[in-house]
């Protein structure tokens, strides 16, 4: 069993450090950008099918029932997103 006081090896090595820098210098912003898209998306989606829970009726109930089972778990952290209030550095970031 390893002992919490012995340094942790490093996977991979100098190749592995290597790769993680060319990553950091080629495409992780790219990757950060496509996450906060993809979240961005998702939050829309969210709220023009589930927009009658905040008072903003866009879909009929009829399409925001079928959806419901798909968005269920999303809810409670969607409506916080929503609810919460922004600032003007919020849009700068």
């Amino acid at each position: 069993m390893a002992d919490a006081s012995e340094p942790k090896k490093r996977r991979g090595g100098v190749l592995g450090v290597f790769r993680d820098i060319v990553y950091g210098m080629s495409s992780h912003e790219m990757a950060r950008h496509a996450v906060r898209t993809r979240a961005s998306m998702e939050h829309l989606f969210i709220l023009i099918t589930m927009g009658d829970l905040l008072g903003i009726p866009i879909l009929p109930p009829y399409y925001a029932l079928r959806l419901l089972p798909y968005v269920t778990p999303q809810i409670a952290s969607w409506k916080r997103r929503m609810l919460r209030e922004r600032d003007v550095t919020d849009v700068l970031g």
